[in-house]
């Protein structure tokens, strides 16, 4: 985003707006995180501010302030529908690719409003009037900071503009431990505890409020753990039927796949959940090093991200997935052992 950038959005948002604030579809902490700090942001200056998410989100973010504003446009379609056709601004957050919105692919493809984008996964489309792209960047949530930041404006953060950025940076490194975390991103967030962020509750919330049901899902998925020593690789898989005996609910599989990274000599981790409403098997990815989990997930399940995290999915059945990425595996064991 460059100066001329920066000054035509300053100029944009000195009067009075209806701005509309998206994440992309199952949001994680990052992208719930982004577009609160954002809303609370542009509520400091009189706008007409909304977040709208493509459907829920795990129960141990709706603590979030602000959440209780949020609209779920799965569930509140007509007003959403409506709030985007008036909209003379159009935030992207966390995402750079409509599609990745689901069901509100057509009506964001079909708004008039401007559109700006700000996020750091790769290969974005060319969608929106500005971009703020930076795939170096640990998280959405750390731009929001440098966005708040080059219009000359963190002075405006306060105790729930701070946490909200906190929540997505801390879940988007891994609590600060991802390749992704450098020096500036730990300068913002002291700044941020500065600002009024607690940091110990923040991780509390976040992370230990598990039900005890989720941590029986855990223990099922850990003994589903498999390992392929040649190609430094381990995966985890949960079918429908053990999603249902410990009564999953949305959020209770994050994190998951990170388990089979930290085994001793594994490079590359996936997870494969079944998900039989819709009729698809849902892929996370992670990897250390050099291997780009991105390609992987692009060139063979239809998915994306970054190159130590990605996403993706498969049409075939739970096996036959699990068999498809077994048999891929061998032609990948020399960038899997170079590292």
């Amino acid at each position: 985003m460059t100066k001329e950038d920066i000054k035509h959005i300053k100029q944009l948002l000195a009067k009075q707006k209806n701005i509309v604030i998206v994440p992309h579809k199952n949001p994680d902490g990052d992208a719930i995180g982004s577009t609160l700090a954002l809303y609370h942001y542009l509520i400091k200056h009189k706008h007409n501010a909304t977040v709208m998410v493509p459907n829920d989100y795990p129960t141990f973010l709706k603590w979030i302030p602000g959440n209780d504003h949020i609209l779920k446009h799965d569930s509140q379609t007509e007003a959403c529908e409506t709030l985007i056709k008036s909209a003379d601004i159009i935030f992207t957050l966390d995402f750079n690719a409509f599609h990745r919105t689901g069901n509100m692919e057509t009506v964001l493809t079909e708004s008039k409003a401007l559109k700006i984008m700000i996020d750091h996964h790769q290969a974005p489309d060319n969608y929106a009037t500005y971009m703020f792209s930076d795939v170096s960047m640990s998280s959405t949530c750390e731009m929001i900071y440098h966005f708040i930041d080059m219009l000359g404006d963190t002075s405006r953060i306060d105790s729930n503009i701070a946490t909200c950025i906190y929540v997505g940076i801390m879940t988007d490194t891994g609590s600060f431990r991802f390749p992704s975390t450098t020096s500036k991103t730990h300068q913002i967030i002291a700044k941020l505890i500065e600002k009024g962020a607690n940091n110990a509750e923040i991780h509390n919330n976040v992370y230990d409020t598990n039900s005890y049901e989720r941590l029986q899902l855990l223990g099922c998925a850990l003994s589903n753990l498999k390992v392929i020593p040649e190609s430094r690789t381990a995966y985890i898989t949960l079918s429908q039927d053990e999603l249902n005996m410990f009564n999953y609910k949305k959020g209770d599989t994050e994190g998951v796949v990170n388990y089979g990274l930290s085994l001793e000599n594994i490079v590359f981790a996936a997870i494969f959940i079944e998900d039989k409403q819709e009729g698809i098997i849902k892929i996370s990815l992670r990897s250390k090093g050099n291997f780009s989990v991105n390609e992987f997930s692009r060139v063979h399940f239809n998915g994306g991200g970054h190159t130590n995290a990605a996403g993706g999915r498969s049409e075939l059945s739970l096996k036959n997935t699990i068999e498809k990425f077994i048999s891929i595996l061998p032609s990948y064991n020399k960038a899997l052992n170079d590292d």
